[in-house]
């Protein structure tokens, strides 16, 4: 199964490529192909507008890469450091960091993120905002619960006895021992984004047309299951498809990162 995630993957990142190098027309109307079925001149058809589904979904996985990798970056680097100054450091501070990351824990992420969203308006960089504030509070439980068991480890009091700063108990000590939980975490993040997205983008907050976005993409596509099923399925199947080669890949990532699977 690793074989066929990568496989996936590769896929995705090259039509990402070619769809830069080949400079498609993603928003140009051809009024005599709309709805047209698979052919020579629109390999995967066209949408309602006569707009080539193929070049559409390349873009909207051109977006989605963008999305998923900014917010993944942005809320991982958030994430860690207010779980590491709460796991460090302890009491109060713990406490007051973490009734924070409780508070937004009570409610589900998406409709967080729904929230924020309608309040900041649709558009892609307030879509990138939106999922940042919610997207955080997963590394920040996780760094907060790895760092408070790090913190009594030897070398890390060792360090502390012979005088080492807070920034490099934390940078040198306890972060590096962080990192492959952390690599595994941000690949299903990026998942979980990349859906995100998609919904946002199905319910119109999200990315807004002209451009193109799966979710998108599959609101205008229901509407013509039963005159043009290609539609829908072409771009279900694409996100499917990318949505399990990363989950996939975080399970190899998981199981090659783990100390005891290779005892």
């Amino acid at each position: 199964m690793k074989k066929f995630a990568f496989l996936i993957l590769g896929f995705w990142l090259i039509a990402v490529l070619a769809g830069r190098l080949l400079q498609l027309s993603p928003n140009l109307i051809d009024l005599n192909a709309i709805l047209s079925s698979p052919s020579a001149q629109y390999w995967l058809g066209a949408d309602d507008l006569g707009r080539s589904i193929l070049a559409r979904l390349l873009r909207g996985v051109e977006v989605s890469f963008l999305v998923a990798i900014t917010v993944t970056i942005v809320t991982m680097t958030i994430g860690v450091f207010i779980g590491l100054i709460a796991g460090f450091y302890g009491g109060k501070v713990d406490q007051i960091l973490m009734q924070i990351t409780d508070i937004f824990l009570a409610f589900p992420g998406i409709l967080l993120a729904i929230a924020f969203a309608a309040v900041l308006g649709p558009g892609l960089g307030n879509l990138i905002i939106a999922l940042c504030l919610t997207g955080w509070v997963s590394y920040a439980r996780l760094t907060r619960g790895q760092t408070l068991s790090l913190r009594n480890r030897q070398h890390v009091q060792a360090a502390e006895s012979l005088g080492a700063g807070v920034p490099r108990m934390i940078f040198r000590h306890i972060l590096p021992l962080l990192a492959s939980i952390l690599v595994v975490e941000a690949t299903y993040s990026l998942a979980s984004v990349m859906i995100a997205e998609a919904s946002l983008s199905f319910l119109g907050l999200g990315i807004q047309a002209p451009d193109a976005s799966w979710g998108a993409m599959l609101r205008d596509a229901v509407r013509y299951m039963l005159v043009a099923p290609h539609y829908v399925l072409i771009v279900g199947a694409g996100l499917m498809s990318l949505i399990l080669a990363i989950n996939l890949g975080g399970d190899y990532l998981r199981d090659a990162l783990d100390v005891k699977t290779k005892e």
